[in-house]
């Protein structure tokens, strides 16, 4: 074999722990271990597995019981779905731009990063911890996931969710969300008159004390137009809060009453992205029958998660 560095002729030079030939230039000195066979990205673990430790956590399993089920160390699936999901980050936003679409609605979804937003002021912790709401946006036809965005329910996260939804949208079309008031004043300074925009706001009654458990009882509902001229029929939010439920159920870091919340922002981002290519190329729909991104005709078949993994990876 030769040297890696001056290509100079080596020798053998024993074995490492894990029993792989090591060599020894005779040149210059270098020595190196063979290379192995079963490497993925650097880890000793098998490309086939490390996607099964993923398609794991694609299935609302937690980070400690993956490991338990695929002998695989945490931080090497950690370190998987952080890479993976940036990769599905920079592909959602490479693959969904300029979509048309007809009718749109949008959410927030919480959850919370290390601990909630309480304790983290009263531990003077910084903006990395804390409430982590996603704002995500749906097309209610295709159920297309278009847009998200992940940060804090602020003005300023506001209108930065308004403007990867614009970049992910073409043409005019109908858009819903919920009474989160920034909204008003997000959405028509982003798309101006290419939108039909507007609000359904729910009214909430008392819950007899069970509130902590129990979500609160809707009384009633109200509809406010805020611009263009919506088709009141249309003016829904039901679809994008039933994905809301498909988020909760297969990502388990965004479960509710569990303790398997994220640690990390950058972790929690990657897992939410991960989800999101998965479900918009991957997963059939079950009123579809075939995933999102086929309805939309972003492709012609279901994708598998190597193929998703790969396309993400070179994107």
């Amino acid at each position: 074999m030769r040297c890696l560095t001056c290509e100079g002729e080596s020798r053998r030079f024993g074995r490492d722990r894990h029993g792989r030939q090591r060599f020894q230039c005779v040149v210059c000195g270098c020595t190196w271990t063979e290379p192995h066979a079963d490497a993925t990205d650097g880890r000793r673990v098998s490309a086939d597995k490390m996607i099964f430790c993923l398609r794991l956590l694609l299935e609302d399993n937690s980070i400690r019981s993956a490991e338990r089920l695929t002998g695989v160390n945490k931080e090497t699936i950690i370190a998987a779905m952080v890479r993976a999901g940036e990769n599905c980050r920079k592909f959602l936003a490479k693959k969904i731009r300029r979509i048309s679409v007809y009718d749109v609605q949008a959410d927030e979804i919480w959850g919370y990063v290390g601990c909630k937003e309480k304790h983290r002021h009263l531990n003077n912790l910084p903006d990395c911890y804390g409430d982590a709401y996603c704002f995500t946006a749906i097309e209610r036809n295709t159920k297309l996931m278009l847009a998200w965005h992940l940060g804090k329910r602020s003005t300023e996260d506001t209108y930065e969710f308004a403007v990867k939804l614009r970049a992910a949208t073409c043409g005019h079309f109908q858009l819903t969300t919920d009474g989160w008031r920034p909204y008003c004043t997000a959405i028509p300074e982003v798309f101006g008159d290419s939108v039909d925009f507007a609000q359904l706001v729910k009214e909430y009654g008392d819950n007899d004390g069970e509130r902590q458990y129990s979500p609160p009882i809707v009384t009633g509902i109200s509809i406010k137009i805020r611009s263009g001229e919506p088709n009141v029929a249309n003016i829904c939010t039901s679809h994008v809060e039933r994905h809301n439920l498909t988020i909760r159920m297969q990502v388990r870091r965004l479960t509710r009453l569990t303790n398997a919340f994220s640690k990390r922002w950058e972790n929690h981002e990657a897992a939410i992205a991960l989800f999101f290519a998965f479900y918009n190329w991957c997963r059939p729909h079950m009123t579809l029958k075939t995933t999102p991104a086929v309805a939309s005709g972003l492709t012609d078949h279901v994708w598998s998660v190597p193929e998703l993994l790969a396309n993400a990876g070179a994107a």
